[in-house]
């Protein structure tokens, strides 16, 4: 892809994903990822009602009367993308590949974290960090990480989703959201993402192509072997070896939700057929309402 390709391209995807950023997600954005904590505004009179622990002993000697802290949300946040750019990505069947809605969403995300004054930062990731941006604000800054979405290529076709963690926990010193965007075809990732969560607060969403989940009658086909590497041939006209990789997928699919589940990370599942805007948007609102 020459310049004035990517250049078409990234001001295609900027004219799409920020329209939507504005006009649909800022609002669930905003309420569904809290800032830092509460910051100290101002002092005033005590009212009736008010919490006696936030009463200012200072203030209220110097004029002899009590007055109270309030206190402001801190809205900035630091919003961290680890986007999978692994060779599983590079594969669609009807509407887009799979690296096509990552870039998107990625976009809408970082959109929205900006419109709300955030900093947005990046980790690129395969089976090692590929590349890491670091956070700032600004719509230069997006557009630079939309532009290194559009033209990103590695050389590593396999995942590995802690390792891409792992450097979030150690890199980012401070609390912040993080949006992991994958297959998540790798599901060896439990341990990381629950201590990951722990320090930060951690967002999946995992995209994932219809197709994935039957294997259709097309002949041999070359398949590798998550365990060893090794390449292997299948007949996938055979019923039985279909029907033992649909319950594969089954499992995994149950696998990857229960380790969501368990480390308390919010999740959003979307097919390259569908639109992802409805389950972005359901995924704020379950965020919402605990709040």
């Amino acid at each position: 892809m020459n310049a004035t390709e990517i250049f078409k391209k990234v001001r295609k995807i900027e004219i799409k994903t920020r329209g939507l950023s504005h006009q649909i997600f800022s609002g669930h954005y905003h309420s569904s990822f809290k800032g830092r904590g509460m910051a100290f505004s101002e002092v005033r009179e005590y009212q009736y009602g008010d919490d006696v622990r936030n009463i200012d002993w200072n203030v209220t000697a110097r004029y002899n009367r009590p007055f109270v802290k309030i206190y402001e949300e801190e809205r900035e946040l630091t919003v961290m993308l680890l986007i999978d750019v692994s060779g599983s990505n590079e594969f669609g069947t009807r509407m887009a590949m799979k690296e096509d809605v990552i870039t998107e969403i990625a976009a809408v995300i970082a959109f929205s974290a900006i419109h709300n004054n955030d900093k947005v930062g990046v980790i690129f990731f395969s089976n090692k960090v590929e590349k890491f941006i670091p956070p700032k604000k600004g719509v230069t800054h997006i557009l630079r990480i939309i532009r290194e979405l559009v033209d990103f290529k590695t050389e590593n076709q396999d995942t590995n989703i802690s390792e891409a963690l792992k450097f979030l926990t150690n890199a980012i010193k401070k609390k912040c959201t993080a949006f992991v965007i994958s297959d998540f075809i790798d599901n060896k990732f439990a341990d990381a993402i629950q201590i990951a969560n722990s320090k930060h607060d951690v967002v999946a969403i995992r995209i994932y192509d219809p197709r994935e989940m039957q294997l259709p009658p097309m002949g041999m086909a070359k398949f590798k072997d998550a365990e060893t590497g090794r390449n292997i041939w299948v007949d996938t006209t055979n019923s039985k070896t279909r029907k033992l990789y649909e319950e594969w997928y089954r499992n995994s699919e149950k696998q990857i939700k229960t380790i969501f589940t368990r480390s308390g990370v919010d999740s959003a599942h979307i097919r390259t057929d569908e639109d992802y805007v409805r389950p972005l948007i359901n995924m704020f609102k379950k965020r919402e309402a605990r709040f």
